[in-house]
């Protein structure tokens, strides 16, 4: 065992130490979630000790070319925060081995409402074979081994509720919960660099045209009520106040423009950058491992769920399934959650230790339909390596600088 991995092992357990000697000094509400977070942990705390052994990724390369101009967007469409698709076998097992290019292909909407159109050809897309050779063949038995569920009213709530509402600056503004930011369509996005947001799709597109939220979308910042000019004594009264940000240029990749046809969850990701700069941590992207290869087969998220105005929603739960381009999960969600960064602690090779990164953008509700029998989830879209290529493209505007850690 490396000298450096056993420190790591010792320092997290002196985290989960100050969580525990912190719990009797907080409100009945932070210390159920700092002891909930508490038996979270426990779990890791051994994974530390055991790093996944992988083979890196293999990362393509884009090459844009010169953008061409487009018409200007009408704004017609309509936001539509409860997204749900429906998928058979042959969807869940589809491979993006056709037309790369043209799905990777990606417009650009300004501020003014003008947009471009900006094709790209894939570098070794001949070995990257389907975009997801580490997940070519999801295993079929895993899918037939489901148990059979009763059909719900509350689709996105599976038994009792798993969610926690974030309360108090000791958790408001601290990592990872500070990068989760609102989006003025209803829906949730994630700070994944100092001047970029990461969201579903569909919270800005149809798939035909631009909602009418996009025309001047704007980006909200939860700043607690300690800050916010409210009194000392009367802040566990008050709800946390939001401070918006406008969007300077919003990036949609084609593979979610289909015009007549049916849209898919695949692309179901888009990135907005921020006319200014924030000043709060950031979460990096990374190339979604195999389940097997998160601490604890674990994904988390915090989102704005519509049920529960105003509050910050965090919950978590273990990977029930995934494809090639999606992780199916039942993590308690609501409409609002949508373009929640979905992340996991992933093995950093570089750093040997455990990271926490964004895998994938949470997208909605799924129907998966195999040998006759439907089956419910919610789902992530994946960030497969050419998804991470195109997206760390439109953080950086160089692909050079875009090489998984």
């Amino acid at each position: 065992m490396k000298f450096r991995t056993v420190l790591q092992h010792y320092s997290l357990q002196a985290d989960l130490s100050r969580i525990v000697f912190s719990v009797t000094t907080m409100t009945p509400h932070e210390s159920f979630l700092r002891t909930h977070l508490l038996l979270q942990l426990l779990p890791l705390s051994l994974s530390v000790l055991h790093p996944p052994h992988h083979l890196p990724v293999h990362l393509p390369t884009l090459v844009p070319h010169t953008p061409t101009p487009l018409t200007r967007s009408r704004f017609s469409a309509q936001t539509q925060l409860d997204f749900t698709t429906h998928c058979n076998s042959s969807c869940f097992h589809r491979e993006q081995e056709d037309q790369l290019s043209e799905k990777l292909a990606f417009e650009t909407l300004y501020a003014d409402g003008s947009r471009t159109l900006t094709t790209v050809d894939v570098e070794d897309d001949d070995e990257l074979e389907g975009d997801a050779l580490h997940l070519r063949h999801p295993s079929p038995s895993r899918v037939l081994g489901w148990k059979r569920r009763h059909k719900r009213v509350r689709r996105q709530i599976y038994g009792a509720d798993g969610r926690f509402n974030i309360h108090g600056d000791n958790f408001l503004l601290d990592y990872p919960f500070s990068t989760a930011v609102r989006i003025s369509t209803g829906c949730t996005g994630v700070l994944v660099s100092q001047q970029h947001v990461l969201t579903a799709a569909h919270c800005v597109h149809d798939g035909k045209d631009y909602v009418n939220g996009a025309r001047k979308l704007r980006v909200g910042f939860l700043i607690p009520p300690s800050i916010n000019g409210t009194k000392t004594g009367l802040t566990s009264a008050k709800k946390p106040v939001v401070r918006w940000v406008r969007v300077k240029r919003t990036r949609v990749p084609k593979g979610w423009i289909q015009g007549p046809q049916e849209v898919s969850m695949d692309f179901d990701y888009a990135l907005l950058e921020l006319r200014w700069p924030h000043q709060r941590p950031f979460m990096r992207l990374s190339v979604a491992p195999s389940s097997d290869d998160l601490a604890g087969n674990r994904i988390h998220f915090s989102g704005f769920d519509s049920d529960r105005p105003g509050e910050l929603v965090y919950r978590f739960c273990p990977v029930e399934e995934e494809s090639s381009n999606l992780i199916y999960q039942h993590c308690d969600a609501r409409p609002g959650a949508s373009g929640s960064g979905v992340y996991g602690r992933v093995w950093d090779n570089s750093l040997e230790r455990w990271e926490r990164k964004v895998i994938g953008i949470f997208s909605g509700h799924q129907w998966l339909e195999i040998d006759g029998e439907n089956r419910d989830y919610n789902v992530a879209v994946r960030i497969t390596p050419l998804k991470f290529a195109q997206i760390c493209y439109w953080v950086h505007g160089n692909r050079l600088d875009c090489v998984q850690d």
